[in-house]
């Protein structure tokens, strides 16, 4: 590591939130702050709007390394898929357009792979050996797959096919919303999804993130599987500190000076 200290920065669909972050021990060094995402979520005014928050938490820090979680499938700094944002996105050399915009080297990271990277830094899977698959529950279903804490990224394992339906289309969090489901019956959902993960990946954890978490204890303890699932611990703050520990991790290392 050549830093102890970055900022994270996670884009969502509805805000953008970002903090300082001390990527040794996890801890939130400034105020969480959060800028609504301008409507139509196009690059550039979401480049402003970054740039916006920025000014505000980073104040008197000087330059430090930064990164970025967002809801698309990120390859080589592009994004190659947009959720609930401009598809203005897909294709566009995010990173590039960061780095640009703000004058420095910018990490760019798809949301639930932060969130997955901070569990194993931080979180519920500090520690764990073996597979450990962390699920997002929201408007879709999110997913990072880790392996002894190193990530496999861009999973997108709500997109599976299952029953003839891609499964976050029945057992997201906004499907149990839209059709009205008991805990009882999104759990039989959920019980399909889960069991079929099991077959594919055999994990040695699952975790469940995403806001419905805080509501664990009325639907985790109706699931019957081999693998031990647990709620996340991070929360709101899980993309922002694996954005700014992979910002960290994946940073050039700095010049060293020469003996005259």
């Amino acid at each position: 590591m050549n830093a102890t200290t970055a900022i994270g920065i996670d884009i969502g669909g509805t805000g953008i939130k970002g903090a300082v972050v001390n990527v040794i021990t996890g801890e939130l060094l400034s105020d969480r702050v959060k800028l609504s995402t301008p409507k139509g979520g196009s690059p550039d005014d979401i480049i402003a709007t970054t740039r916006q928050l920025l000014d505000t938490i980073s104040q008197g820090q000087g330059s430090l390394p930064i990164g970025v979680c967002f809801p698309a499938v990120i390859k080589n700094g592009r994004t190659m898929s947009a959720a609930n944002i401009s598809r203005d996105w897909i294709g566009l050399e995010a990173e590039k357009r960061f780095e640009a915009a703000f004058h420095q080297p910018i990490h760019f990271v798809n949301d639930a792979d932060a969130a997955g990277h901070a569990e194993a830094q931080y979180g519920a899977a500090k520690g764990v050996r073996g597979v450990v698959l962390l699920t997002t529950l929201g408007t879709g279903i999110g997913s990072a797959l880790l392996n002894d804490g190193v990530l496999v990224p861009n999973t997108e394992l709500g997109h599976l096919e299952i029953d003839g339906h891609d499964a976050e289309t029945r057992a997201s969090y906004s499907a149990k919303e839209k059709d009205n489901l008991s805990w009882e019956k999104w759990a039989g959902r959920l019980q399909t999804y889960y069991t079929t993960l099991e077959k594919l990946f055999s994990p040695d954890l699952f975790l469940v993130g995403g806001g419905v978490s805080k509501s664990y204890q009325e639907f985790l303890p109706l699931l019957t599987l081999q693998t031990p699932i647990i709620p996340a611990e991070l929360r709101n703050n899980a993309g922002i500190l694996g954005a700014a520990s992979l910002a960290v991790q994946t940073a050039p290392p700095a010049p060293r000076r020469q003996d005259m």
